[in-house]
């Protein structure tokens, strides 16, 4: 398994302007699919005392845990970002694959798989690269529109982990973050120099989701909200189980109204969890803190639903976590039966089964912000995000409602029936989806049941059906394309004689059919497994396609199962490579120059375009035993794969590292 290692905000913010220049793209999200907004439409929403552009955002995940992730979160349309859960233990051993979005959605995850203080700084680095993606002019007409961003902390998972230094430090650093800010500034130079005294915000965010574990009692998180509250003096949200509807409620509808016969909750956890009645009596108690406080309080609904492992994707877990379509009426069932009973105006944000079909009702409810997750880990990613808010913009059109609130008092005749109270209209509204809701097929086994399609084919370290699924798919951007020069020779093989010499003969035949390749950059890749769920051959993208790595370290330690390492300067490109379970070494003198390549044993002197072999020669000091053969096919591919990776017309990782 890789381990995430998080780019510099100068490589960033330089890839993602050559990107912009040469492929009307950042971090390979088209800009046809960037939302600009209607600027008829007033889409803004309060959450906690301030405004944001949109009610949109990814909920703590994969979509908000890197730098570039937030920032395509952005660029999609997202206005309220929540961070991917921080807890004290950020040293865990994750099970890999951890991801399954076949059809419904499921995975293994917990939380960061980065430091708590690299957590800290990737986001604030995140909040600088908007604010240069918006003055360099790539993302200036994203600017012009109610630019209003906020940001959301999620942490866990109990009261003795948030409250050591590293949790309590984290927070505070987020809601003042001159120090970080500070010290990323130190990167901005040469041509981002002009950058550097921008005005970033110190205030990251003042506001916490808090994530329990399923079991967490009602007094612990009652004691982690205080503490939030009156310690730390930031607005806190209580995030929801679907277990508070209850174990006959969640069965009721998953099983029998959509038909998941197969999907068992764990009655045990609905036992262990928080009741019901413990939640409306704490929520209560926490709202007089807060008002104390002077913060807000709010209510999320909800986390992932327990279930028993029914499948082959997680051998080794006898549990998963489901997301996605049917968690969608269940959570908003019991979203719905909490505001009957703490009243319409307690402030409710959402995450469960989002996508831009039922956005739109979802923010008629009156919920703030609205989260997704397993939707953008479909095909087109990211590129999925704007299409909730031109959905929404087109409801808002069909209703003449100008802003958010006359659209809630317009739908589901609220306003017709004479209610003209914000909150008691969205009330009003979630009371009639819900009930469609529950009745809706599209939430059902019978519509969910397609797998993607596999066709048979093995994927290998060139060529595939350029399909570019693994792309998007991948939300820490982390699968890219590049372009080669598609070849067919014979590679050839130098082979130690008895005498010591070095033999040449014709080897196995070298073949690249297409121009068009996918590669994997190992430093953004956590082997979560979403790629090869929905690639059409088999083999996983970020296993079989060449996967890059951006430090000698990171390649020495993780390339256990084969990757490239490249490093590249104005004279000479040096590379390292490990290709089924072999070590090799190139070195390319750029111009005239010829490549020296080696497996530590012989070394060949190729011409730096065909790979062909001019000379060969034992390395100093190596033993060289009789029958020990190097073949050119290695280098023809490190040959090959350096040639498109370094092309600064198709800016990628690599060439944001200044390759």
């Amino acid at each position: 398994m890789s381990e995430l290692v998080p780019m510099s905000l100068a490589a960033l913010a330089r890839r993602a302007i050559a990107e912009h220049r040469h492929q009307e793209a950042v971090f390979d999200l088209p800009e046809r699919k960037w939302y600009r907004g209607d600027g008829s439409l007033d889409l803004s929403v309060d959450f906690h005392g301030e405004r944001a552009s949109t009610p949109l955002g990814p909920a703590a995940g994969p979509q908000s845990q890197l730098a570039q992730n937030i920032a395509l979160s952005w660029l999609g349309g997202s206005r309220i970002i929540e961070l991917k859960t921080v807890q004290q233990n950020d040293t865990l051993e994750l099970p890999r694959p951890c991801i399954d979005a076949t059809n419904v959605g499921y995975n293994v995850e917990w939380s960061q798989e980065l430091r708590v203080p690299e957590s800290l700084r990737e986001y604030v680095k995140a909040q600088m690269l908007i604010r240069i993606l918006k003055e360099s002019g790539v993302a200036g007409d994203l600017a012009e529109t109610r630019p209003d961003l906020l940001f959301d902390l999620s942490v866990g998972y109990d009261l003795a982990g948030i409250r050591t230094p590293k949790v309590t430090d984290f927070i505070r650093g987020m809601v003042d973050a001159r120090e970080v800010i500070d010290s990323l500034r130190t990167e901005l130079s040469g041509d981002l120099a002009r950058y550097r005294d921008l005005d970033f915000a110190h205030r990251i965010s003042d506001c916490v989701t808090l994530s329990t574990f399923h079991g967490c009692p009602a007094d612990e998180i009652e004691s982690i909200c205080r503490y939030l509250l009156e310690d730390l003096g930031v607005h806190v949200v209580v995030k929801m189980n679907p277990t508070l509807l209850g174990y006959d409620e969640v069965c009721s509808i998953l099983n029998e109204k959509l038909g998941y016969a197969d999907i068992a909750p764990i009655q045990e956890e609905f036992e262990r969890d928080l009741q019901w009645d413990q939640a409306l009596a704490m929520m209560g108690r926490l709202g007089e803190i807060a008002e104390r406080c002077e913060r807000m309080l709010g209510a999320k609904f909800t986390n992932t639903l327990v279930v028993k492992n029914h499948r082959s994707f997680f051998p080794d877990e006898d549990r998963m976590y489901m997301s996605g379509q049917p968690l969608f009426p269940i959570s908003l069932s019991l979203a719905l039966n909490f505001r009957e009973a703490m009243g319409a105006s307690f402030p409710i944000s959402f995450s469960a089964g989002i996508d831009a079909r039922n956005f739109p009702d979802a923010v008629a409810c009156g919920m703030t912000p609205i989260t997704t997750c397993t939707d953008l880990l479909r095909p087109g990613g990211y590129g999925r995000l704007f299409k909730y808010l031109t959905a929404l913009e087109k409801r808002m059109h069909k209703l003449e409602a100008s802003d958010i609130r006359s659209y809630i008092l317009r739908c589901e005749g609220a306003e017709a029936a004479g209610i003209k109270d914000v909150h008691e209209a969205s009330l009003h509204n979630m009371r009639t989806i819900v009930g469609r809701v529950l009745n809706d097929p599209r939430y059902t086994l019978a519509k969910n049941a397609a797998v993607p399609r596999k066709i048979g084919s093995q994927l290998v370290l060139f060529d595939c059906i350029s399909c570019d699924k693994c792309v998007p798919v991948c939300p820490n951007d982390a699968n890219f394309v590049f372009d080669v020069q598609a070849s067919s020779s014979f590679s050839e093989r130098a082979t130690i004689n008895a005498d010591g010499s070095i033999e040449h003969h014709v080897g196995e035949p070298f073949v690249v059919e297409r121009q068009h390749q996918i590669g994997n950059y190992a430093d953004f890749c956590n082997d979560c497994g979403n790629c090869d769920i929905f690639c059409p051959e088999d083999g996983g993208p970020y296993i079989e396609k060449p996967r890059f790595f951006g430090s000698l370290q990171s390649f020495e330690a993780f390339a256990k199962h084969g990757g490239f390492f490249i490093e590249a300067s104005t004279d000479l490109i040096k590379a390292r490579a490990r290709i089924e379970g072999r070590d090799y070494a190139i070195e390319i003198e750029r111009g005239s120059g010829g490549a020296r390549f080696s497996d530590d044993v012989i070394e060949l002197i190729l011409a730096p375009k065909t790979g062909v072999i001019e000379a060969s020669r034992l390395v100093a000091g190596a033993e060289a035993p009789a029958g020990h053969s190097l073949s050119t096919h290695p280098a023809k591919s490190m040959l090959t794969i350096i040639s498109g990776v370094l092309d600064e017309t198709r800016p990628n990782p690599l060439t944001a590292l200044g390759n």
